[in-house]
């Protein structure tokens, strides 16, 4: 069972970063500097509705609760959102990685962080390896699950 997310704590941590709208790696890794104690996860975001697919996502997780800095931003209720975990980082291994990003690809944007190659495929995209395609699986099917919306016409339902 995924742990809770803790409202309050944050919009009070996007409003200490100034949280922007579409920067969820930037505003978690921000957000994890200001947190030493925390983990900086990667993964996938899903509720129902707009988009119909999981969304890929960085939240901070704290021993008993979620944080997730992009909060203010997705105008939704927060128990309406999953969270989908692929890759956990401390503080200090993912600073080190955006260090390194930084160094060897100045052009690049350093986040997100997807460790070592070989990467593997989910969705059309390739980026992560094997534990971001489980979490991409197991998003997508509460995706599909949430998403469900019967036709009036034949009865059968399907995904928009």
């Amino acid at each position: 069972m995924s742990k809770p997310l803790e409202e309050n704590l944050s919009k009070d941590i996007a409003q200490q970063i100034k949280s922007k709208s579409k920067k969820t790696f930037d505003n978690t890794y921000k957000a994890a500097l200001s947190l030493k104690s925390a983990l900086y996860v990667q993964g996938f975001l899903v509720w129902a509705g707009h988009p119909y697919k999981p969304i890929e996502h960085s939240w901070l997780e704290l021993e008993e609760y979620l944080v997730d800095p992009t909060l203010p931003h997705l105008n939704k209720n927060p128990d309406e959102l999953h969270y989908f975990p692929a890759q956990r980082l401390s503080v200090k291994q993912v600073k080190a990685a955006v260090e390194e990003a930084l160094e060897d690809y100045p052009e690049d944007p350093p986040l997100p962080v997807y460790g070592e190659t070989p990467y593997e495929y989910y969705g059309d995209v390739m980026l992560g390896g094997r534990d971001y395609q489980l979490a991409y699986e197991q998003a997508l099917a509460k995706s599909k699950e949430l998403n469900q919306h019967p036709i009036k016409n034949n009865g059968s339902s399907s995904l928009e």
